[in-house]
């Protein structure tokens, strides 16, 4: 490429003058040059003539002169290479585009252009410093001539009366002035006519046509950085403060506020641009503005008046009232660490001033009216300066180095204020202005907006609310009203107290602080939580007790705040201990069924009519019972809640209305981080539950929508490029709706409620716009796919078939279940014959299989169904496959005897000694040598004990070939006798308590086993144990309706294993584990649907024979509260598993699917002694008195 020649750089140098002539106005528009050089940079996009420019023009043309040829030939490269057809067009320019600048003539091209503009810009720049200094030198000369002429013809005598130097001078000159004032011009011009402004009278200045034009390039000049014009200005504002009156002073002084603006314009925008900046800068620009608000303030100008000094505090609050420049400066850490810094070594007088403002106007009275406009009075004022200073101290508070300012020594209070002691000033500033108001400026507004972010904020709320004098404050107008006094205007105050406690009482801390903190409040000279008087006083609220209260007062908004608050706490396990006397929730029902009756009462708007109080009431009625319901569904989010919510009457409503809100996507409430997915398992788990679950339409949702995923996909979402296969098991599109009937079907009580007596469809012919409608339906068309219809009717049949094969491996896990699905769906007979349609031969299942994904689950799943036992007694075969010439080495079968590599070798049992212990000390006895044999001979303590179940037995050929006979005649004679003590129920119970005992025995069945099949022997003992508070809690059985538990109890179908263990069990591991119970919220999952399935089947496939040994024996040794402690210990034993499988979002298949491995009941006993000593007295006292009705 040859060099440019002379007539080329001379016609490149015009060209790139006449670019800069055009888009001189841009140029000279920018504040600074760093926004100049942003406007050259990006001038193509905003500039729609940037083609049209010869200079663009001139470059265009130079560039394909220079490149034509190298980008013909890489075009030509790239498209026999494929880019074009394969990857798009815009892959190909991206080659052509990179083969290009690799290029030897690309290079060359850009050096020369570099030289060349480098020559051509010098150049521009000489001649324009030349051009720059013959103007000024013009400009000189004229104005020299101009101001001797009016010396000779206008000047006053120097002798005047004024004693000063100023020369009258014509509009004419002043414009003349207000155009060399323009920024635009040179220095040295504005600075001359800077000179000769100075030396005018100000009142000609101030009253002229050209002041707006004047003042605008004075405010200009003040912030030039040069200081010889700022200076200038300064002196001519000082000159005409001091010599002019009034009413033209004012003009200097609205040029100055509007200065002020510009200053806080800056300050909100600084923070967008310094971190590019040195450190120094960002430091000096902190320093000056604190300088500047300190003024008067660092020398106590204190108390407000109207002869008070304006500071500039005065000016920056009005200006910026809600202080969004000091937020800016907080919200990063670069610029925060140098705030907090300066405060602390030079400036905490400043925050000292605030808080001083603060606390005096607090006690001076409010303005909240404040509105942009030009006048403002003395008390407005004062009021705009409390706003900016909570404002800033609301901001300082989130922050520990802000909170670490603090004590405070400050004017006219004798000790220093307190983090604590702001916080109460806080509080009762919503006590002195209890006038309702929208207005966001009003004091109350204000105060809980700072209150809020404090309660958000974990470690802000620890150090300002969550401590002794704070609660005190809050609840001193609820004790007042308690007491039968009255306080000033109770709703307002009533609600926002309400609203500060409910935030409160949904942290761990402050939750505990509620509960158990009894020295926070004395009522009658005694000590009392704050929980307790909380509810209290909600109770007297709806009973509408306290006689100072008006009715306006008593509104649904007001009674529905304090039940809110009272939720929080019993919508926890330790809450709903502690507020159980109160019988809450019998309350809120009858306040409910009152509210019900009385809509039913109030007349329908008839459409068309005109809206009178009738239909207000109605509505106001409607939304007051659907709080009422709201509130009631909570209670649900506990096993004993649940109970509870039960006993109420109105759990199909509640389900209802807790649909309602899901379908439409609704927020649980304003302090609920995760939506409905806890109470729903927590309802799945018990057989009442899933019916309301079922009769709201709730099941039927959740398999429209699994079906919606799994089939149809989102038909919302324009399909461009095909659906990508997909790579794991369980699509992530298809995980939430797997999960939710994980969740769902997760207890044996679901499956009997869902399934029970409910045949599979199997039609002759299926439409593939045929959607399911419940769970048989699901299983006909994605597990039990046993024909061809089935399978031409899914458009994804392998996906949905591994969907329906994975959804019943985790159903399989639960016994119970299990039993119930192939006893009435044959789902082992269907699965093994799938597999005999997988073989190269068909007729004689004894080809070679064909190995695929379904064939490999179908053979986990027969293997798991076949096989009962812990981790160490039988072996799953894997789901995925392996790397090498055999990809899956484990036998596949079609048919039983199941292959023996699936059942491991087992050690021989060993057998102690059977003991002859009178009856006299023996108890005491017992757990001494129960728990010195545990500790050290773990395997020898069952006496006679046989490793296996029935099932074992079957498979391993352990128990002699008529067990299963003495096994069937045991649960004879025990089915009599239980039926004896089960009292007639409603006909409305659940299917589940229309008969016997729905699912298996399988207590019975561990009995059996330990004394080795004696059936005498076990009946012995089953009698014996009946008459045991432990059998309530070990054999489920033995409570299935049994006249041994109130009748209201007895037909709910909800067990003592469910409502009293499974509820210990959560509050347990919430104190205990709280990393695990954290991980179960998470997951919507729940630690009692989990542990009502290992304790429903007596931790069979779970653990190991001889530990399901000890479970029971320590269990009847040690006490019935030792199961709660070893379900604690469990999942203490999973927790790096647990926590694993949440993030991997499959904490619900893990714990179904997996068994327990490497748990000893011996190398947790001391840990559960431990647990015993902390938590016995209320554990067991709960136990014992599960006879009695339930409050």
């Amino acid at each position: 490429m040859s060099q440019l020649s002379a007539e080329d750089e001379a016609e490149l140098q015009s060209l790139l003058r006449q670019l800069l002539k055009s888009i001189k106005d841009r140029i000279l528009g920018a504040p600074s040059i760093e926004y100049a050089e942003e406007i050259l940079l990006h001038l193509e996009e905003t500039d729609k003539n940037f083609h049209n420019y010869e200079f663009v023009k001139y470059l265009r043309q130079y560039v394909e002169n220079s490149l034509g040829a190298v980008i013909e030939e890489a075009t030509e490269s790239c498209a026999r290479g494929g880019h074009a057809v394969a990857s798009g067009q815009d892959t190909l320019v991206h080659a052509v585009a990179g083969k290009t600048r690799e290029s030897v003539e690309y290079k060359q091209m850009m050096q020369t252009l570099k030289n060349t503009m480098m020559v051509i810009v010098e150049s521009l720049i000489n001649k324009f410093e030349e051009d720059q200094l013959r103007k000024e030198e013009i400009h000189r000369e004229s104005q020299h001539q101009q101001l001797n002429s009016h010396c000779n013809d206008n000047c006053s005598d120097s002798d005047s009366s004024f004693n000063q130097s100023y020369t009258f001078i014509k509009q004419e000159q002043l414009q003349v002035l207000a155009e060399k004032l323009d920024p635009s011009r040179p220095k040295e011009v504005r600075r001359e006519a800077l000179q000769a402004l100075c030396g005018a009278p100000p009142s000609d200045v101030l009253s002229s046509e050209s002041w707006s034009d004047l003042c605008r390039n004075l405010l200009a000049a003040l912030a030039d950085p040069n200081p010889e014009l700022s200076d200038k200005v300064l002196q001519f504002f000082a000159k005409t403060f001091s010599s002019s009156p009034l009413n033209l002073t004012r003009e200097i002084y609205t040029s100055l506020g509007n200065l002020m603006r510009l200053m806080n314009d800056f300050q909100k925008e600084v923070t967008t641009f310094w971190i590019r900046h040195p450190e120094k800068y960002m430091e000096e620009i902190v320093e000056s503005t604190f300088s500047l608000l300190s003024l008067n303030s660092e020398h106590g100008s204190g108390s407000p008046g109207p002869e008070k000094a304006l500071e500039p505090m005065h000016l920056v609050a009005l200006l910026d009232i809600k202080a969004t420049w000091f937020e800016k400066w907080m919200h990063a850490y670069y610029s925060r660490t140098v705030v907090f810094r300066l405060l602390q070594r030079k400036y905490k007088y400043l925050i000292a001033f605030y808080v001083f403002r603060y606390h005096l106007l607090n006690s001076n009275g409010f303005c909240p009216g404040i509105a942009q406009r030009t006048l403002y009075s003395a008390k407005e004022l004062d009021y705009a300066y409390f706003v900016h200073s909570l404002s800033v101290l609301g901001r300082l508070l989130m922050y520990t180095n802000g909170r670490k300012l603090f004590p405070i020594k400050v004017q006219k209070r004798k000790d220093p204020v307190s983090l604590t002691d702001l916080i109460v000033i806080l509080i009762r500033i919503t006590y002195q202005h209890t006038k309702p108001s929208y207005n966001s400026l009003s004091p109350t507004s204000l105060v809980m907006e700072v209150l809020r972010n404090l309660g958000d904020c974990t470690e802000c709320a620890v150090e300002c609310l969550y401590q002794t004098p704070v609660i005190e404050t809050l609840l001193a107008p609820i004790i007042t009203l308690l007491e039968g006094k009255q306080v000033c205007s109770p709703e307002t105050t009533l609600t926002h107290i309400a609203d500060t406690l409910a935030r409160i009482a949904t942290t761990e801390r402050g939750l505990s602080l509620f509960l158990y903190e009894r020295n926070l409040v004395l009522a009658d000279g005694e000590g009392i939580s704050a929980a307790h008087v909380i509810v209290q006083f909600t109770l007297r609220l709806l009973a509408k007790e306290l006689p100072f209260i008006q009715e306006a007062a008593t509104s649904s908004g007001v009674r529905g705040a304090f039940i809110f608050v009272c939720r929080q706490m019993y919508n926890t396990c330790e809450g709903l201990q502690v507020l159980s006397p109160y019988s809450l929730h019998e309350v809120i029902a009858a306040a409910w069924k009152k509210t019900s009756s009385l809509s039913e009462r109030v007349p329908t708007p008839v459409p068309g009519a005109i809206t009178d109080t009738s239909s207000q009431e109605l509505k106001n009625i409607v939304v007051w019972e659907e709080a009422l319901l709201d509130n009631l569904l909570n209670f649900a989010a506990s096993p004993k809640g649940l109970l509870l919510f039960q006993q109420t009457g109105a759990i199909h409503e509640c389900v209802n209305y807790m649909f309602s809100r899901f379908t439409k996507k609704l927020q649980v409430s304003r302090c609920e981080k995760f939506g409905y997915g806890v109470m729903v398992t927590q309802l799945a788990a018990t057989a009442p539950g899933v019916v309301a679950l079922r009769s709201s339409g709730f099941v039927q949702a959740i398999v429209v929508e699994l079906w919606s995923a799994l089939e149809c996909g989102r038909e919302d979402v324009r399909v461009v490029h095909p659906k990508s296969t997909p790579m794991d098991p369980i699509d992530r599109s298809c995980l939430k709706s797997f999960l939710s009937l994980v969740n769902l079907l997760s207890s044996p009580y679901a499956v009997w409620e869902l399934l029970g007596q409910q045949p599979l469809p199997n039609k002759a012919e299926y439409n593939l716009r045929e959607i399911p409608a419940s769970i048989t339906d699901l299983i006909d068309r994605l597990i039990a796919v046993n024909s061809d219809v089935k399978m031409h009717s899914l458009f994804n049949y392998e996906q949905s078939h591994t969907f329906g094969l994975r959804l019943l491996c985790v159903m399989c896990c639960n016994l119970d279940s299990l039993l119930l699905l192939e006893s009435q769906y044959k789902v082992s007979d269907m699965l093994l014959q799938s597999q005999k349609d997988n073989n190269l031969d068909p007729s004689s299942g004894k080809g070679d299989f064909i190995i695929d994904g379904l064939s490999v689950e179908r053979n986990h799943i027969l293997v798991r169904m076949s096989v009962i036992g812990g981790p160490s007694e039988r072996r799953l075969p894997p789901r995925a496959l392996q790397k090498g010439p055999d990809p899956y080495p484990w036998p596949m079968f079609s048919s039983y005897p199941l292959p023996e590599c699936y059942i491991l070798d087992l050690p021989k049992t060993i057998q102690g000694e059977q003991g002859k212990n009178s009856f006299q000390t023996w108890m005491d006895t017992c757990r001494k040598q129960y728990c010195k044999a545990m500790t050290t001979k773990s395997n020898i303590v069952s006496g006679n004990v046989v490793l296996f179940v029935s099932r074992y037995g079957r498979y391993l050929k352990l128990l002699r070939e008529d067990s299963e006979q003495d096994l069937c005649l045991l649960m004879k004679h025990c089915q009599a006798l239980l039926s004896q003590q089960k009292p007639p129920l409603d006909s409305a119970s659940p299917d589940t308590l229309q008969g016997d005992y729905p699912g298996h025995d399988w207590f019975l069945s561990t009995v059996f086993l330990i004394v080795a099949g004696d059936v005498e022997r076990a009946l012995r003992i089953l009698l014996h144990l009946s008459t045991l508070l432990t059998s309530a809690f070990l054999w489920p059985a033995r409570l299935h309706k049994s006249v041994h538990l109130p009748v209201e109890i007895a037909q709910s179908g909800i067990y003592p294993v469910y409502s009293c263990t499974t509820h210990y069990v959560e509050m347990l591991l919430k104190k205990e584990v709280p990393l695990v119970f954290s991980a179960f919220k998470m997951s919507g999952f729940t630690p009692s649907q989990m542990c009502l399935q290992w304790l429903g089947q007596c931790f069979w496939n779970y653990l190991d024979w001889p530990e399901i040994c000890h479970y029971v024996s320590t269990c009847v040794v040690m006490g019935p509260d030792y199961q709660v402690y070893m379900c604690v210990a469990v999942l203490k034993h999973l927790q790096q598993e647990i926590l694993q499988h949440t993030q991997n979002q499959d904490l619900q298949v893990f714990l179904k699917e997996e068994p327990i491995p490497g748990f000893k009941v011996s190398n947790y006993l001391e840990y559960m002694e431990g647990l015993e000593r902390s938590y016995r007295t209320m554990v067991l006292t709960d136990m014992k008195n599960i006879s009695q009705r339930i409050h």
